[in-house]
């Protein structure tokens, strides 16, 4: 399946004839377990971790054979244009038939030196010299960094674009800075982890992604466009999408432990919610190579795949080895035509593109994934350690200390392309996943081994209290022991069979048969009788295809036995029943599955090595049990003599346990940690060496002193009395601290603080006798503690005060986590500290819970952050955001570098400055008296211009009336007249209305220093209002009074005195 993976031609179809197989992203069929998978040895076919690794590394082996010998039918039927039935090939390839070594080494350069790239980037290859001389180029490279003909527009000023062509120096295609970052980057010496380098076309300053590798014959370089042209937001987006894997991390740490399950299926939900595919799955690989999907998240649209079983070529070998080198791989659409790579005819063999973001999938992989409606994938590669899964074993061409566990596969339904700062942040997140898995792996293997023990140690039980039959005939029986569908024991020539398994008469030929074919050995595991050879096995049909046998004795044997593995395998859904028919000539996840059931349906689960030595040890328990039954010797003469034996022993071991007991009281007399001990009444009667250091009380000294009223302070007393109390109740405490008083020399230090622990001391006939203290000395810590404590209370008490003078602060850890959230900071937003400290101060406190205008805002305050956690202060940067009532706050932010004491940054400190809330209302009343002054203002000029028309026509009537005839009353009346509407006409023409002001706005830092001198000072002045004040204060001071200037902490005023006259009461 697994188009995460690769493809896999199930058959394919005759109207398309897909390319060969091919890499990371590859997908045909096999048999699920490679063939037959047959133990025999020592101990019923065990084989420890050397025994597992030669077989899986043969396996592995196998299956390049199978591989190999697939890829050459698939080329030959598309050449020849006969459809590819995967089916009838697999039946005509399954024999273990070696390849030559022409068709493997087609195979693998076809894998991994395809030649081809996706279009969505292009790929250089340089040399990895001073020269830079390009090697290789893809066709596209000259259109996306814009250097085609078409792309240039022709000057006089300026040159040519530089060809792309081989030989040519790979600088000039970037402007002159990012040449010197290539620079750099090929000087490094791994050059991989300076990815991506943000660099420039040099002819149209277009961006890109560069992605660095180096192969046998220089530095591979794979250009993929960037979306922003700010390279500051683009570091900051690539942090911010490795913030986000953080946040997945620490959810996934979060979950309980001992679930493989959750794990797997919280894994694929943050997959999806940090790339946004419409299906993500976890792939995982089996033992026997095969791969199933045990975790799916996805769109309700969409068909199930959870639960679907694929064979072992599902994802060739070659595949699963260019994963362990490109751990992510993504392909943006599945029907974008591949580009072609151009490269120097002097090159041995085609570019190997193993390491390539860009590499393209082979057609097979393509059209597999276009019949399943998956238009784009990426997949990603989950490693772990080979100590972490028993199931699995080093394969081959894979390190033994790291194995590929399975895939997270993502599939999207339409072209979708991931930039690569997310893609890198999916790789950590992978590492993380691994890493959490392989712990789980860990616990789920220790588990199982203890109970593979309890099952042993009960069957032992059996054995010393009943027959041998016992094992079969009580519960737990051997079923119990390994996972299986039936057990038998044939024991003295009769047949105990449990659940399914072969008829007597069955049994006694599989016994011949082993007699014949397998005496030499001591036991065998088998997947599949028929592939180990058994004549009889199709008789057996498939409720027995897979057998562990031990021999016991030459005629006794214990049998384990299993169904084929379709048994085991479940359906994704009611779509996936096993009888719905499929298309047999469609690539499709049904048909492959429906080819993994063919394969296996005569085979069962395999052996796990765990298991092997599970059967192996209960081997050899019995077969010394069945030797005595063999000799006639009973099972209660057994039970009797041992129990002499034993007494025997006990008489023995006197002088022995003597010895133990004062070689006990010497290590505790010398031990570097301080023991002493009490009796019944709390009187110390043990005292070793250590102690006596600590408090400065000799043994002597302190043999027979009361531990409570003579050694320990009085706030320590109520403690260790409890502490005495219980023990002597056989009720033990650890993890105690107690204060123990110093005496001698060692007074003057002070008290010594130290962690015990309460054993009670029993005689030989178990009763408590005392109460024994194993104390670890804690005073250094302890002070130290105390120290910061007391720094830690003063830090809280100054960053907690309610007091309006401390400013809301808010901290960030290195990982731009919340570390702090101060009073004024949970008064100013709403959020409490509970409910923000932990979170991701970007996307999380600030984004959702504190939203902010828009993503420019966010990605600006993550710029700010991380620049600030890297070292770089900054000061008054606006920040504004909405409060949890909705209300907007701006403030101005300062952020700090927080630093340990070498000066390594452990984040930052940010403090926000907001008005207080007198100054916003006086400059709200501010705000809307300019309003009013702007509308009143507006209605004066209104008033003013309606004003000139009447004027105008009273000028005009004026004018008409000095033609006239008048005596000397009407001619004065008019001379009046016409000066009033002169007088009028030049106030309204003279007006400035924008200019006047109601009053004189003083700012809130008051006047000027310019100002205050002019109107101060009588000799001269140097601004217009430093002379207007000067004449207001002479004018007032005329009057008999006088002017002040006052200044105070949030305004500024005049204060004018005047002494006027009081008038009389009777006026």
């Amino acid at each position: 399946m697994a188009s995460g993976s690769r493809a896999t031609p199930t058959r394919s179809p005759s109207s398309a004839r897909p390319a060969a197989p091919r890499h990371a992203h590859h997908h045909h069929h096999s048999q699920s377990s490679g063939g037959s998978t047959s133990r025999a040895g020592g101990g019923g076919g065990g084989g420890g971790g050397g025994g597992a690794a030669t077989e899986s590394v043969s396996k592995a082996v196998a299956q390049y054979n199978l591989d190999a010998r697939l890829h050459a039918v698939f080329e030959q039927s598309g050449a020849s244009g006969r459809s590819f039935d995967y089916s009838q090939s697999l039946r005509a390839h399954s024999l273990p038939t070696p390849s030559s070594e022409q068709q493997i080494a087609a195979y693998l350069s076809r894998i991994q030196r395809g030649g081809h790239i996706q279009p969505f980037g292009c790929t250089l290859a340089v040399a990895d010299d001073s020269s830079f001389r390009l090697l290789a180029f893809s066709e596209n490279a000259a259109d996306l960094l814009d250097l085609s003909p078409h792309h240039s527009v022709p000057s006089l000023d300026s040159a040519a674009p530089p060809p792309v062509s081989l030989g040519a120096d790979a600088r000039l295609l970037f402007s002159p800075s990012s040449a010197v970052l290539l620079e750099r980057a090929f000087a490094a010496r791994e050059i991989s982890l300076l990815n991506p380098l943000w660099i420039h076309s040099r002819v149209s300053s277009k961006p890109f992604y560069a992605i660095l590798h180096r192969i046998d014959v220089g530095v591979v370089i794979d250009l993929e466009p960037a979306r922003t042209e700010d390279p500051a937001l683009s570091i900051a987006g690539a942090v911010q999408s490795q913030k986000l894997a953080v946040r997945a991390i620490s959810r996934l740490q979060a979950l309980p432990g001992g679930d493989v399950k959750l794990l797997c299926d919280t894994v694929v939900e943050h997959v999806r919610e940090l790339t946004g595919y419409d299906r993500v799955m976890v792939y995982r690989f089996h033992e026997d190579e095969h791969g199933e999907v045990v975790a799916e998240c996805r769109l309700n649209n969409l068909e199930p795949y959870l639960g679907l079983h694929y064979p072992a070529t599902d994802i060739p070998q070659a595949s699963r080895f260019l994963f362990r080198q490109n751990r992510v791989r993504m392909i943006a659409d599945c029907h974008a035509t591949p580009v072609r790579v151009i490269q120097d005819p002097g090159l041995s063999q085609p570019l190997c593109l193993v390491g390539s973001t860009l590499r393209a999938p082979h057609g097979c992989h393509a059209q597999y994934m276009a019949n399943m409606g998956s238009i784009a994938s990426l997949v990603m590669a989950v490693i772990i350690s080979s100590g972490g899964d028993d199931e699995q074993t080093a394969r081959g061409g894979i390190s033994s200390a790291m194995k590929l566990w399975g895939l997270v596969v993502c599939h999207h339904t339409s072209p979708r392309f991931i930039p690569f700062p997310l893609r890198y942040a999916c790789e950590f997140l992978m590492q993380a996943f691994g890493l959490q898995l392989n712990m789980e792996l860990q616990l789920a293997h220790q588990l199982s081994e203890k109970h593979i023990l309890r099952t042993q140690t009960l069957l032992c039980d059996m054995l010393l209290r009943d027959s041998p039959t016992g094992i079969v005939t009580q519960s737990p029986s051997i079923m119990d022991l390994v996972k299986c569908d039936g057990a038998a024991l044939y024991y003295h020539g009769k047949y105990y069979p449990l659940g399914v398994t072969p008829t007597e008469s069955q049994i006694k030929d599989i016994i011949e048969w082993l007699t014949v074919c397998h005496g030499d050995s001591t036991g065998l595991s088998t997947d599949s009788l028929a592939d180990a050879g058994y004549h009889g096995a199709a008789a057996l049909g498939d409720a027995v295809c897979g057998m562990a046998v031990a021999y016991i004795t030459p005629s006794d044997y214990l049998f384990w036995f299993r169904s084929h593995t379709a048994k085991e395998i479940k359906w994704g859904g009611a779509k996936h029943h096993p009888e719905d028919k499929d298309d047999g000539q469609r690539m499709h996840p049904r048909s492959s599955f429906k080819a993994f059931l063919e394969v296996v349906k005569s085979r069962s689960l395999p052996w796990e090595n765990a298991e092997m030595d599970a059967i192996h040890s209960l081997q050899l328990i019995l077969r010394d049990s069945f030797r005595d039954v063999a000799e006639g010797t009973s099972n209660s003469k057994a039970i009797v003599n041992g129990q002499v034996q034993l007494g025997e022993l006990e008489l023995r071991g006197i002088n022995e346990l003597s010895s133990v007991a004062r070689e006990m009281v010497r290590l505790i007399e010398t031990a570097t940690v301080p023991i002493f001990a009490v009796d019944t009444d709390g009187c110390i009667n043990g005292w070793n060496a250590k102690i006596a250091e600590l408090t400065g009380l000799s043994i002597e000294e302190a043999m027979g002193k009361s531990l409570v009223n003579y050694l320990i302070f009085k706030e320590s007393e109520e403690i260790v009395e409890k502490l005495l109390s219980r023990a002597l109740r056989g009720e033990e405490d650890k993890n105690v601290e107690i204060k123990l008083k110093t005496f001698g020399p060692e007074q003057s230090k002070g008290p010594i603080f130290v962690i015990v622990n309460a054993c009670s001391s029993r005689d030989y006939t178990k009763n408590i006798v005392g109460v024994c203290f194993v104390g670890q000395d804690v005073t250094g810590e302890k002070v130290a503690m105390d120290k910061f404590v007391n720094i830690q209370g003063d830090y809280k008490a100054i960053v907690h005060n309610p007091n309006p003078l401390i400013p809301p602060i808010f901290a960030s850890d290195e990982n731009t986590c919340c570390s702090e959230w101060n009073t004024a900071m949970e008064k100013l937003t709403g959020w409490s500290r509970s409910e923000v400290i932990g979170k991701l101060l970007i996307g999380e406190v600030f984004g959702n819970i504190c939203q902010l205008k828009g993503p420019d805002a966010l990605t600006k305050f993550m710029v700010v952050l991380h620049n600030a956690i890297g070292g770089q202060d900054y000061e008054k940067f606006p920040f504004s955001f909405f409060d949890k009532n909705g209300k907007y706050v701006q403030s101005l932010l300062t952020a700090n570098t927080r630093s340990k004491m070498d000066g390594k940054s452990i984040g930052a400190f940010c403090f926000l400055q907001i008005a207080s809330a007198e100054l916003q209302q006086a400059l709200e009343i501010q705000r809307q008296q300019e309003k009013k002054c702007y509308a009143r203002m507006k209605e004066s000029a209104y008033i003013c211009q309606e004003i000139k028309n009447p004027l105008s026509g009273i000028r005009f009537t004026n004018s008409l009336l000095q033609m006239t005839d008048l005596n000397d009353d009407q001619r004065q009346f008019l001379e009046t007249s016409s000066a009033c509407e002169k007088q009028m006409s030049k106030i309204v023409k003279d007006a400035s209305l924008q200019s006047i002001e109601d009053g004189f706005a003083c700012p809130g830092e008051g006047l000027p220093p310019d100002i205050v001198q002019d109107m101060f000072n009588n000799s001269c002045w140097s601004t217009h209002e430093g002379i207007g004040l000067s004449t207001c204060r002479k004018i007032v001071k005329l009057m008999g009074g006088e002017v002040q200037y006052i200044r105070e902490s949030e305004r500024s005023f005049f204060l004018i005195i005047l002494e006027l006259p009081q008038t009389s009461a009777s006026s």
